[in-house]
């Protein structure tokens, strides 16, 4: 059992940070703090790049000030990295580090690839014989993990989605003739949970509200379909707002944006979807007006406007993780998140293996999205709609939110 193990506790944030990233953190501290077993606690600076420099910083000397605003701030307060761990010396160095600093409880927060990396680590330890509790915190803010029913950053994520969609919707409405096309484009790359999302903006009993066509990953794109779309909107409408994931793909499966001016990084689009889409609009209908804009990075870090549920159940989610590995002695586990099969909206954590998550992504369920292939069902808005109710508590100083920095107190290396 956990209580019989005792030692240092160390967190890791790595991958793509999202709203919610360093409220996971607060939560993760201000639990470890209350466990006896726990002695130091570690924070990895940098992401795992930072765990294999054995770059460590002691959490327990930040202030209780800092870590309360922890909550409403964006980023990784520790810093993060995209890296990946893939060879063996690679988590063979990371059990030596953690042996070194008898670290016996391990959390890893962040997306896809750190629960696959959580898991590997969980095998290398065990190889090693060494002893230690991990368990995978999701966060992201594209809602692609497996097995849970949701992931922290997803509902703060669509509501600035959605947010922002109906003000640019309410701006190009004021300037169309029937005649202005306005596209934008948000992240997923196989996934449309975001561009979904986005449907949010529309108003109760409100159909004929922005935005007017949705492109998901999920439906194969065709140009012809999309210009008679487009077309049609225009009729019934002064203007047509098109909301677009990334990653979309025609029918042979190649993304759409290749050939364009996108970045290809790994295989996959960091952008080009709307450049397409407007292109396609302002070359193929005569007089239309074309435009097209891209929400990048703000969607996964806008923490001035996060969803107050996102917020307290990502605080939630991290007490509840280091609570299962320092207290019920869980490990190779991920923490998810389980909807209450109630009416009203309700959240509680459960665990499941690393491993079946990590095997299992999330994908947009297809039956989620209309027969027209541009819009999404009620299912999907009884999904999504509670994630991003209220407003987070935001501090603000000359009108500017006002987020947290961590003072650093660098741990001695002792490998070097």
């Amino acid at each position: 059992m956990a209580e019989e193990l005792q030692g240092n506790f160390l967190v890791v944030q790595s991958g793509p940070a999202a709203a919610v990233s360093n409220a996971v953190l607060a939560g993760v501290i201000t639990q470890a703090l209350n466990h006896g077993c726990i002695e130091e606690i570690y924070g990895v600076l940098g992401g795992v790049d930072g765990l294999l420099r054995e770059e460590f910083t002691d959490l327990a000397a930040e202030s209780q000030q800092t870590i309360r605003a922890l909550r409403h701030t964006p980023g990784a307060a520790l810093g993060t990295s995209l890296y990946q761990l893939h060879l063996s010396p690679e988590y063979e160095r990371v059990i030596s580090v953690c042996k070194a600093h008898d670290v016996r409880f391990l959390v890893v927060i962040g997306g896809a690839n750190e629960m696959a990396t959580a898991a590997s680590i969980t095998e290398a330890a065990k190889s090693a014989g060494w002893e230690m509790n991990i368990i995978g915190m999701p966060v992201c803010a594209g809602n692609s993990i497996g097995m849970t029913d949701h992931t922290p950053g997803y509902g703060s994520a669509v509501k600035y989605i959605a947010s922002t969609v109906r003000e640019i919707a309410l701006d190009a409405a004021g300037e169309g003739n029937h005649d202005l096309v306005t596209v934008i484009e948000v992240m997923g790359r196989q996934s449309g949970w975001l561009a979904a999302g986005s449907a949010l903006a529309k108003r109760k009993d409100h159909p004929e509200d922005a935005p007017h066509l949705v492109y998901l990953p999920e439906c194969p794109f065709d140009p012809n379909s999309y210009l008679d779309d487009v077309s049609n909107v225009l009729k019934h409408h002064n203007h047509c707002v098109v909301v677009v994931s990334q990653g979309l793909f025609d029918e042979n499966g190649n993304y759409i944006s290749f050939g364009s001016e996108a970045e290809i990084v790994n295989g996959s689009p960091r952008g080009g979807s709307a450049d397409y889409l407007r292109d396609l609009a302002s070359q193929h209908l005569q007089g239309v007006r074309a435009t097209s804009c891209r929400l990048n990075m703000a969607q996964r870090c806008a923490c001035h406007f996060a969803s107050a549920t996102d917020v307290k159940e990502a605080f939630r989610a991290g007490q509840d993780a280091v609570e299962a590995i320092a207290e019920n002695g869980a490990n190779g586990k991920m923490l998810m998140l389980v909807r209450g099969d109630t009416d009203s909206y309700s959240c509680e954590t459960s665990l499941c293996d690393l491993s079946e998550a990590v095997a299992r992504p999330k994908t947009l369920p297809v039956a989620w999205i209309n027969e027209d292939r541009t819009s999404l069902s009620f299912q999907f808005n009884k999904y999504a709609l509670p994630l991003i109710l209220g407003e987070a508590e935001m501090p603000t100083e000359n009108g500017v939110p006002l987020a947290a920095r961590l003072d650093i107190y660098p741990v001695q290396k002792i490998l070097g």
